[in-house]
């Protein structure tokens, strides 16, 4: 698999909470700090996205989509000045998926979106490599987002056999399409994993790293693969990945170790050899240090 796919993987998202909003006039309404990846979709109208640690507000247009996942609070206005109302307060009495919530009488802005959560214990370490804000506003990318939207509405509104399925398929398909439109659009600037896929040479390593985690890679090795000197190149990833690569290696390692101690019944020295450690003790420090628990002790953990 390639690097965005392995990562999504593991994250095995699921969708539980999906709904529409009509919202009429002048209006702002706050969001509090969520679990998962909130996706929207703006059908109609246009307004205004503001989000916790980001100066600058972003303006969202008709057919625009966007992704927060860091969990981050955020506000969605027509207007910045307008004091913004509490969501739980606004949507209290909303009953159930699928529905769509009126407010001062609609008409104004119209959108559609998904709540995700994830089945992976480790959802905030492979998360928090993702940007605060994903944005869709390409014209000849929103139709692709918007048809996987519309889809799950009609799904949660009118339930089918085989609905409950179609919509865990469709949150994932939600999720790969806004991240993989995003990196096609070329980001640059930012510092992340995922930024770092959207530069050739730096995609060619972490792909290297994916394919073969076992490897005992050295930082010559990797630098080779991206066709680049080694000082170069280990400036260059960490400036991009925000960590340097020998970091990343080791964490993307606790990654899979705790997956594999989630999900199969595997020694601990058995996934030690599998992530390329050439001891248990030296495995045990390393997921330690990473994951903030000993490997037995994260898989005494409930899922």
């Amino acid at each position: 698999m390639d690097p965005l796919s392995d990562v999504l993987s593991l994250l095995k998202p699921r969708s539980y909470n999906s709904g529409g909003f009509d919202v009429g006039g002048d209006w702002a309404v706050s969001f509090p700090r969520h679990p998962g990846v909130k996706c929207y979709a703006i059908a109609k109208g246009e307004g205004w996205l503001t989000v916790e640690g980001i100066p600058e507000p972003v303006r969202l247009k008709t057919g625009d989509c966007f992704l927060l996942p860091l969990g981050r609070p955020f506000v969605l206005a027509s207007d910045l000045s307008v004091t913004p109302i509490d969501a739980m307060t606004l949507f209290a009495n909303k009953k159930g998926n699928g529905t769509v919530s009126i407010i001062n009488g609609g008409g104004t802005i119209f959108g559609v979106g998904g709540h995700f959560a994830f089945d992976s214990k480790h959802a905030s370490m492979l998360l928090s490599m993702l940007p605060p804000i994903v944005h869709i506003r390409k014209e000849s990318d929103k139709a692709t987002m918007r048809w996987s939207l519309e889809q799950m509405m009609h799904e949660l509104r009118d339930p089918q056999p085989g609905s409950f399925l179609v919509v865990e398929h469709l949150a994932q398909m939600i999720l790969v399409q806004a991240l993989r439109l995003f990196l096609s659009e070329g980001s640059k600037g930012g510092v992340g994993w995922l930024f770092a896929l959207a530069d050739e040479q730096m995609s060619v390593a972490i792909s290297a790293i994916h394919a073969e985690p076992s490897h005992r890679w050295t930082l010559q090795e990797m630098a080779e693969r991206a066709g680049m000197s080694r000082s170069t190149f280990s400036l260059k990833f960490k400036e991009t990945v925000g960590t340097s690569p020998m970091e990343y290696l080791t964490n993307w390692r606790m990654i899979l170790a705790g997956n594999k101690l989630t999900n199969s019944n595997d020694s601990v020295s058995m996934i030690a050899e599998a992530m390329g450690y050439e001891s248990e003790s030296a495995f045990s420090t390393a997921f330690k240090r990473v994951i903030g628990c000993s490997p037995r002790q994260y898989g005494r953990q409930l899922v």
